[in-house]
């Protein structure tokens, strides 16, 4: 089967030497992406050019991103009518850097727009404007795909995690939700429609069952 990763950490920039991003090594999408080239898979690899895995690759053509909607870019490019598994692990910024401003003794701001913002300007305060949701739209992309996304929870208990990554998969329409993270404890979740939860304490398991189940 044809199968799409991504994989890494989207980053925005603040200005031209700064920028936002998350905590992701890639490695978990990576190593999902050689697991099913190694099952036989024809496997499309979107990597961040930020990852910090760089293991080689079994067979996995790999495409580079950066921001959000260069990642959205390159998915929307390989769109298809074909039924297709599409394995969204990407850590994609919630938020990308509004305008920046300085912040006055009196409490005035005032906005700031330079290729690098100088440092020794004083306080500053950067607006966070919402990123587009790059997963409700793989069902418009990949009408007749399996599609999984992740889920990743720092907050709240296991169960409301849980309830966070059952929503999901009714907004974004997608088929399978990985849900993992501080609020689930060790391990990972596999929720799918109609189907009975799934623990695996580890992450050989979900790419075991993940792979298996493509």
């Amino acid at each position: 089967m044809r199968c799409i990763v991504t994989a890494g950490p989207t980053w925005e920039p603040i200005d031209r030497v700064r920028r936002l991003t998350n905590f992701s090594t890639g490695s978990l999408g990576g190593d999902l992406a050689n697991a099913l080239a190694g099952a036989g898979h024809d496997v499309l690899l979107f990597l961040s050019e930020t990852a910090t895995w760089h293991s080689p690759m079994a067979a996995v053509r790999v495409e580079l991103f950066s921001t959000t909607d260069s990642l959205a870019d390159r998915l929307h490019r390989h769109a298809t009518p074909d039924r297709i598994a599409v394995f969204h692990a990407a850590a994609v910024s919630d938020y990308r850097p509004g305008p920046v401003f300085l912040r006055e003794v009196d409490g005035t701001l005032t906005p700031l727009s330079a290729g690098k913002v100088d440092s020794r300007a004083g306080s500053l305060l950067v607006e966070l404007v919402a990123t587009p949701k790059i997963l409700p739209q793989l069902r418009n992309w990949f009408p007749d795909a399996r599609i999984t996304g992740w889920k990743y929870e720092v907050d709240g208990t296991a169960e409301d995690a849980l309830d966070r990554g059952r929503r999901q998969l009714a907004s974004a329409s997608t088929d399978a939700c990985v849900v993992n993270g501080p609020a689930c404890g060790t391990g990972f979740t596999l929720l799918r429609r109609d189907l009975p939860a799934v623990l695996l304490d580890s992450r050989a398991q979900l790419i075991h069952t993940l792979v298996s189940g493509t």
